[in-house]
């Protein structure tokens, strides 16, 4: 069965009602909807509505995540903060941050905060995106369970770790550059998963040293540490494998040392005894105005002029069009604003099961 599309406003207030119905308060529900509907926006269907239930749903029903959460202020300055998001719903503690953040950047020019025991915040984009849309520069990281092996290395050790800016431009859409320090991500490869696709070679590195493709496998033996992603560049030095390993632990190391949190296996999400528990994971979010710089104004016009100026360089034989970060997502969200998100067939049921499970009324696309 091909893709249906539900209409945006239905699935915003299916995944927010969905959340209410497991404790979560309305508000913050409409947030978590929000972080992963915007994944769906962007064509990131690794963080979108394909995590809904497994990432969310699940972790709260086994309660290794909290649906209330308790953003806490442990330490605070004028420009920083550091924040215990007590495993409640990531996206809130991500939201509450970076709006942080930005506060104080709005006051003193530059903010950052640093978040301990949170969980999955879902696409680091959004809280650069938050940046942005006021003018900001945004930057954003988070340590994951472990799934990278470091160059030369078979076993996972550090996290998908994405380091993420954004820039305000004076186009149609900023600069948005958010990605993993492995060559692809873990919700990826659920992805191909549920498409029934094999890894693409050079994603995987096995115990052995060798890539890896068969995708149902790899999602077991990365959990068992039989498998692990290779960095961004591939498997050893050749092509830069050694690039990607050094970000992923900058991110590691900004992720946890500046909140003294859990870091490399301590983010297994597996307990002593095999039991799962929850990630403890730690964030952080930096906002720069850029107001107090040149002006929000000429930052616009400079950051775009550079962006231009890339896409109307020489282009390759056979290629007819250059793209900046943040663009592809843009025409994806001009292709679908008006069809809606697009959900596969297994997401389907269990959208209609996570429903029928909390007696949402709700009747979906593919059920008539």
């Amino acid at each position: 069965m091909p893709a249906m599309y539900l209409d945006w406003k239905t699935a915003y207030a299916y995944v927010t009602d969905a959340f209410v119905a497991l404790g979560v308060p309305r508000e913050d529900a409409e947030i978590c909807a929000d972080v992963l509907l915007e994944s769906d926006k962007r064509g990131i269907e690794s963080h979108g509505v394909n995590r809904f239930k497994p990432i969310y749903i699940d972790r709260i029903k086994e309660g290794i995540q909290n649906p209330v959460t308790n953003f806490e202020i442990v330490k605070e300055t004028p420009t920083t903060a550091v924040v215990d998001g007590h495993d409640g719903m990531g996206q809130v503690i991500g939201y509450k941050a970076m709006k942080l953040a930005m506060e104080k950047a709005k006051k003193y020019g530059m903010g950052m905060v640093a978040v301990r025991n949170s969980t999955h915040y879902g696409i680091a984009g959004y809280y650069a995106s938050m940046c942005t849309k006021e003018g900001m520069i945004g930057i954003t990281g988070t340590n994951a369970r472990p799934s990278i092996a470091p160059t030369f290395g078979v076993e996972n050790m550090l996290g998908t770790n994405p380091l993420t800016f954004g820039f305000p431009t004076d186009e149609e859409f900023d600069f948005i550059l958010d990605c993993a320090t492995s060559i692809t991500q873990r919700g990826k490869i659920e992805y191909y998963s549920r498409i029934g696709k094999e890894t693409p070679a050079g994603m995987v590195i096995g115990e052995d040293g060798s890539a890896r493709t068969d995708t149902d496998q790899i999602l077991i033996d990365l959990n068992k540490g039989k498998a692990a992603l290779a960095p961004l560049g591939g498997i050893g030095e050749e092509m830069g494998g050694y690039k990607g390993y050094g970000y992923a632990t900058v991110v590691e190391i900004l992720s946890a040392a500046l909140q003294s949190g859990n870091f490399l296996k301590m983010l297994s999400g597996i307990g002593p005894n095999g039991e799962k528990v929850p990630y403890h994971l730690g964030h952080f979010f930096i906002a720069i105005d850029t107001n107090a710089f040149m002006g929000e104004k000429e930052f616009r016009k400079t950051a775009g002029d550079i962006l231009r100026a890339l896409r109307a360089s020489r282009k390759a034989p056979g290629e007819d069009r250059i793209y900046t970060a943040g663009e592809k997502e843009w025409l994806v969200w001009q292709e679908r604003k008006d069809k809606g998100v697009p959900i596969n067939e297994a997401v389907q049921k269990e959208m209609s099961a996570v429903r029928d499970a909390y007696n949402l009324n709700y009747v979906f696309p593919w059920e008539k």
